[in-house]
């Protein structure tokens, strides 16, 4: 009995391998938010990381956050750098393109508590009096997010905080105007 029953075990893992390798490794993460001020005044709170302090979602996630800034203060080549507790974790933003007041594009690496290389950008695209600001985070899942994939998608585990980071753009841009 005990051989059918590790068979049958066997039989179930190799069906669960076989459909996580064959979920899509491609995903994107998009929302978008419309603000009352003009594309200049999101697009540099977002071209410049230390103007992030004012938006982001995820800076108060760790009130001990140690960040660190290189290359230019703001545009290509700006840098921002944090290493957290194990919810903030510890990455990289790289501006890797930069055209004012209409989009600007990251390289983000997350370091720990896992490794992976997303590409964000934001575009800023005006809106009658104001600006529509879009979010979108791109990358590939390996095989452990795919699985995870199965429980929860990237989309839901980011798309909110896109939302509370967009609202808070937003009344971070409406106050500078």
């Amino acid at each position: 009995m005990l051989p059918y029953i590790l068979a049958g075990i066997g039989a179930l893992i190799a069906i669960l391998v076989v459909v996580v390798a064959m979920q899509p490794a491609a995903f994107r993460v998009e929302r978008s938010m419309a603000m009352a001020a003009p594309p200049s005044v999101p697009f540099s709170l977002v071209n410049d990381f230390h103007e992030w302090l004012a938006w982001s979602p995820w800076e108060n996630v760790d009130p001990n956050l140690e960040r660190t800034y290189d290359g230019p203060a703001a545009g290509v080549g700006a840098s921002y750098a944090w290493k957290g507790n194990g919810k903030a974790g510890q990455g990289r933003m790289t501006i890797t393109e930069s055209r004012p007041s209409e989009f600007i594009q990251l390289r983000l690496e997350f370091l720990k508590p896992f490794k992976a290389t997303n590409q964000v950008e934001f575009a800023f695209e005006p809106d009658g009096s104001g600006t529509r600001v879009v979010w979108t985070m791109t990358g590939t899942k390996g095989f452990v997010f795919k699985a995870f994939g199965l429980l929860m998608s990237m989309d839901t585990m980011v798309g909110g905080d896109f939302e509370k980071g967009l609202t808070a753009m937003k009344m971070a841009a409406e106050g500078k105007k």
